[in-house]
This record gives C-alpha cells, structure tokens and sequence, in this order.
C-alpha cells in the first residue's frame, strides 16, 4: 500500500461556505475515476472518494460523498443506513483536486449546513493502483468500517459566529 496517511482541514468562510481538504500522503499511487464534470452521481464510494457525514442533535443524519471526477452526492437519512433521500443543496459543491508524486490533495466548496452544533465524520475510501482498496475516517466503530455509524461522528461544527 502507497498511502501513508490523510489529513484533513475543515474551514468555514465569511460565506456561509464550508472548505474541505484531504491531503493523502502517498497518493501518488491512487487509482481516480474520469473526469466526467460537476453533477450528483451514484455509487461514488465504489473507487476513490472522500465523504463527510454531518448529524444534528437528533438521528437523522446527511453523507456528502465527493469524487475526484466532479461528480458528488448528498443524501438524508432519518436514521441509520434507513430511509435513504436525496439532499438538497442551495449550490452544488466545488471539487477541485492536484496530485503530484507525493501526494494528493482533495478540496471541495459546499454550502454549510444550517442546524446549528453539528457533529461530523470525515472519511475516505482510497483505491490505488491493482484494485487495494482501504477505507479512512476520523474514528471506525469496533469491526468493519462503517462510516455511517455514530462512532464516526466525532468532530464538532460549531454554530456559526455572526456579527
């Protein structure tokens, strides 16, 4: 396996937009799906992905799924794994990536989620090169990764500070 590790940076800007970046140290070996231009898709989580689950203080929750191609998802679920919806965005996010030798980095623009004290999980599922598949997230629960599950939901998005 290349991939060494990830590292990833959450800000919120004076927009009321959140910036996400994975950086994937070693992901000079990532296998990354076509460019195919910004637009929900299906399935992204099947090759190279980067995620972000976002829940509020009840058990309903939303997973944004972000593609090196462009293409990105968000659904809503009232509870876990159950009732499966798309999600709404007031914009569509921005994905952008670069890759070099060493590295991979991973950034994305989306409106910020307006419930206020949200606990998030950012994850990722990474292909490289041959098929090797490993799955990345801020905590996994006990057992097989599953990043839907509330032990993943470990970082705070405070509400926002307005003046």
């Amino acid at each position: 396996m290349a991939v060494l590790g990830i590292n990833v940076t959450l800000v919120e800007d004076d927009n009321d937009r959140l910036l996400l970046r994975w950086r994937v140290d070693g992901g000079s070996a990532l296998s990354l799906p076509a460019y195919s231009g910004s637009g929900r898709a299906e399935e992204l989580w099947t090759t190279t992905c980067f995620e972000m689950f976002v829940q509020g203080d009840d058990r309903a929750y939303v997973e944004y799924n972000f593609s090196p191609s462009q293409r990105w998802a968000a659904y809503r679920f009232p509870t876990y794994r159950d009732g499966r919806s798309d999600e709404g965005l007031s914009d569509p996010p921005v994905i952008d990536h670069q890759q070099g030798d060493r590295f991979f980095v991973m950034t994305v623009k989306l409106p910020r989620p307006v419930d206020e004290n949200l606990r998030i999980g950012l994850s990722a599922v990474i292909e490289e090169e041959g098929g090797v598949k490993s799955y990345w997230a801020l905590a996994h629960p006990d057992g097989e990764p599953d990043f839907h599950d509330p032990a993943c939901f470990i970082a705070a998005l405070p509400a926002p500070v307005r003046s």
